[in-house]
């Protein structure tokens, strides 16, 4: 096996040894070593793909469809995207000239904050977030400005957006919202999202919003920014938590047509374009799967409310969700807010697999997460462990 040589050992970009792998990621393997544990630490829907999704990939790869497609995706899937946004949000982008195929909704991510981002520059993100933007946001050479909401019910008010703009100053680039969010799952009502696009206006700020969430509400329904401030916005979602397609890697960005030019040279210098039997799939969905999602709510919902009646059983609060598939619970008194400590006793005495809150910045501290895109079978045994554990702690 090849070592590398010592005078190599510094030539990287400095940036990336300045950010660690994935916490969620790094826990979900080192749990994975634990004989008969049950893992709720990845947001991975354990649903199939709807069969008329898995045939239309089927049917690409027997067509031989297998050279490069246009960098931007197919147009037939380009036109599924502008359809799903119609009718699910009355959102309005040319698919020639304002609308992406991604290889996931990450690489939507990464392409777009390393499309807006330059040194120097900052960008406002609301904790507890998905722990992937922060490393992209260092890699770009910006700063993040984590704003804690652990205080405001895990929701960024505009009050609390102006005085951070007011603090940080004009090197503020941009705010990226994550509704309904991971790890809370809590969803931002209309007003709120009127109230945050007018100080982002005021402001003169980009905001990224990912929403890859936005099919898997309960009782509320999604309202994007764009529907606000669709000049500022860079709209980003996909495929994987709608239709349970995680291994087929299917994001999409939209957004105004000057600026998506240039997230399509980075997105093209990353990726050349994405898979034609994933882009063939994708656009089945949106094309004619519009109403698949609408059974998956229903047993989240179910697996929501089973989960929340398990952490009130046991005395332990959680932030109630309104879409997504997790549960941000606060770890017992008795761990202060050692949810590090709290997740590896979970995992090595009772078998059950979270998250530790502080993975995702500011405000989880005192957290864990827990992921109920699980079976009713593993849930079920999963509250049952823990109840014991807690038990015998007390």
């Amino acid at each position: 096996m090849p070592q590398l040589a010592s005078d190599l050992s510094q030539q990287v970009n400095q940036r990336l040894n300045q950010v660690g792998p994935s916490g969620i990621r790094e826990v979900a393997q080192k749990f994975s070593t634990i004989p008969g544990i049950i893992q709720l630490t990845l947001g991975e829907p354990d649903m199939n793909v709807p069969e008329h999704v898995k045939e239309a990939a089927i049917q690409s790869i027997r067509d031989n469809d297998s050279h490069y497609s246009p960098q931007k995706g197919t147009m037939y899937l380009r036109k599924g995207i502008h359809h799903y946004l119609m009718e699910s949000q009355g959102l309005d982008y040319d698919p020639e000239t304002e609308i992406i195929a991604t290889v996931g909704a990450t690489e939507a991510v990464c392409a777009s904050l390393l499309t807006i981002l330059n040194p120097g520059d900052k960008v406002v993100i609301p904790t507890p977030a998905f722990a992937l933007y922060f490393p992209l946001v260092t890699i770009a050479g910006a700063t993040t400005i984590q704003v804690d909401t652990s205080n405001s019910n895990f929701v960024l008010t505009p009050e609390r957006l102006e005085e951070v703009l007011d603090q940080e100053g004009d090197s503020v680039k941009a705010v990226l919202l994550n509704y309904p969010g991971n790890p809370t799952g809590v969803e931002y009502p209309q007003s709120m999202i009127e109230g945050l696009a007018k100080v982002i206006a005021d402001h003169h700020l980009l905001v990224i919003a990912d929403e890859i969430y936005s099919e898997l509400t309960y009782g509320v329904d999604h309202y994007s920014i764009a529907n606000v401030i669709p000049e500022r916005t860079i709209l980003i979602n996909g495929l994987s938590k709608s239709h349970a397609m995680t291994g087929y890697r299917m994001g999409y960005l939209a957004g105004p047509a000057e600026l998506i030019a240039n997230v399509t040279k980075m997105h093209a210098f990353m990726v050349t374009s994405p898979s034609n039997p994933a882009q063939a799939a994708a656009a089945e969905a949106l094309h004619n799967g519009l109403q698949d999602p609408v059974e998956m709510r229903k047993i989240y919902q179910k697996r929501r409310d089973f989960v929340q009646h398990a952490m009130d059983e046991m005395g332990l609060s959680m932030a109630t969700p309104s879409g997504a598939f997790y549960a941000f619970v606060k770890i017992p008194d008795s761990y202060g807010t050692d949810d590090v400590k709290f997740a590896y006793d979970l995992a090595e005495k009772a078998k059950v697999g979270g998250v530790p809150g502080s993975a995702f910045g500011a405000g989880g501290e005192g957290y864990i997460r827990f992921s109920y895109a699980a079976s009713d079978d593993d849930l079920a045994e999963a509250m049952k462990r823990m109840q014991a554990f807690l038990t015998h702690k007390a």
